[in-house]
């Protein structure tokens, strides 16, 4: 499997990416993927390792970090922006077919965590796309309006929004906006805001254990409100006939929107639950990750054909 630093276009704005290809001799252009990071993440980290270990099994992979973040382009830094995320997809997906060593006519989307549900989203309204497949699926307007298990206080989005709304006229005033901060400064602090699904997240991005220089620690404030409209889900209908594969942990807290995802799906679908795995776990985890890489080979050898 060797590497190769990529950029390609979306919507005006460049977008980098790691392309991954097989060292393995190939009869003629092979299968691939687009594999999409979670929210605040970079292409460096769980998108990356899900890449390679993909074109460890014969698919040529592409992760890539999205507008706004990691080492793609776009302004303000830090920015959320779910249409621009599904148009990312979209967008990773037009490059794969430029490539010589890629069928066009198999290509598939795998998107981590935030991405699983923009993955889903871009799948419903792209048919070049022949299938798709999620880790720890999350749909972030959900989350951001509801909390990571559902049950969030709907005072805290108004607050939310009321800090959005602020930020947008200290913009047009021209002054500093300010950023949003993502995780606090200990895993006690995490704790107390997310119980332990904040703690899992606090320690991968905040520790040696996944810690990257790139990763977003903030967002843009504006990226809030983008968030009140925006419903990642509401394409799923449009996917069928295509096939949706949706691996989760039996403790993920976020498992109830994957549910839905899949209540949601009109065509062939399937949630693999990984026993005792955490959302977060299937991030990092080798023991966690191996039974997900072989679930993922046997789904997309299955589906993505040329018949």
């Amino acid at each position: 499997m060797s590497q190769t630093t990529v950029s390609f276009d979306s919507a005006g704005i460049p977008l980098a990416g790691h392309l991954y290809t097989p060292d393995t001799s190939a009869s003629g252009p092979r299968p691939a993927l687009v594999v999409g990071h979670p929210g605040t993440s970079v292409k460096e980290q769980t998108s990356g390792t899900y890449a390679q270990r993909m074109a460890e099994r014969g698919f040529v992979t592409l992760a890539f970090d999205a507008a706004y973040q990691g080492e793609s382009g776009g302004l303000p830094r830090g920015l959320e922006d779910p249409a621009q995320r599904v148009e990312d997809f979209k967008a990773a997906a037009s490059y794969l077919t430029t490539r010589d060593d890629v069928d066009a006519d198999r290509i598939g989307l795998l998107g981590i965590c935030a991405s699983g549900g923009y993955s889903l989203a871009a799948t419903g309204g792209d048919h070049r796309i022949k299938a798709v497949a999620t880790v720890s699926t999350a749909e972030p307007a959900r989350q951001f309006r509801l909390g990571a298990d559902g049950t969030q206080d709907p005072a805290v989005f108004q607050a939310l929004l009321d800090a959005a709304a602020a930020a947008r006229s200290a913009a047009a005033r021209g002054d500093d906006p300010g950023t949003m901060t993502m995780f606090p400064e200990t895993a006690e602090q995490a704790r107390a805001l997310g119980g332990q699904h904040g703690v899992e997240g606090f320690e991968y991005y905040c520790t040696p254990r996944g810690r990257h220089e790139r990763s977003a620690k903030t967002l843009a404030w504006e990226s809030i409100d983008r968030m009140a409209f925006h419903d990642a889900f509401f394409a799923i209908p449009l996917i069928g006939p295509r096939p949706i594969l949706q691996i989760i942990g039996e403790r993920a807290v976020t498992a109830w929107m994957a549910v839905e995802a899949h209540q949601r799906a009109t065509g062939p679908k399937e949630i693999y639950w990984i026993k005792d795995a955490s959302h977060v776990d299937l991030y990092d985890k080798k023991e966690y990750i191996d039974p997900a890489i072989d679930k993922l080979t046997d789904f997309y050898t299955s589906h993505l054909t040329t018949d």
